[in-house]
């Protein structure tokens, strides 16, 4: 490896770093009016399109299937979400929001929408934009696909 791909690997690892931390920032502030946390935002989303069970969830997200465990428990337990059968397996249940749970995420709609015109606006567009995504995309599948070749 060269130096210039070392640096490059550092810096794109800090930036990535540094944009989880305001991700995760803006995410609380989005959701507190909601009565969520950014991390409970994250589990109910990923639940919104289609029930899932434990283990999807985490793999979508990223994170260990411990971590969304105790929030899915969480979620339940507020009301937020609840599980139901899994005709594909027997003791993996589904997470499903429940009406509560989405309300909830509706209520963040009108932040979110304001955020996504002012990333818009900065990046200088929506094609700007668009290809910020396309790049955080790839280096996500790069990434996803170096831990496949060393397994």
């Amino acid at each position: 490896m060269s130096r210039q791909e070392q640096d490059a690997l550092s810096r794109t690892a800090l930036g990535v770093f540094r944009l989880n931390g305001q991700f995760l920032a803006v995410s609380e502030k989005l959701a507190e009016p909601a009565g969520l946390t950014a991390a409970w935002w994250q589990v109910l989303g990923a639940v919104l399109p289609e029930p899932l069970p434990v283990a999807g969830i985490a793999r979508v997200m990223g994170i260990t299937r411990q971590s969304v465990q105790r929030i899915a428990d969480l979620l339940v337990r507020e009301g937020l979400a609840a599980y139901e059968p899994n005709p594909a397996h027997r003791r993996a249940k589904l997470l499903t929001p429940t009406e509560a749970g989405r309300t909830a995420i509706a209520r963040i709609g009108p932040g979110h929408a304001e955020l996504a015109a002012l990333l818009t606006r900065e990046l200088g567009g929506q094609e700007a934009f668009d290809e910020t995504v396309r790049v955080l995309e790839r280096l996500s599948g790069a990434l996803d696909a170096i831990e496949a070749d060393h397994q």
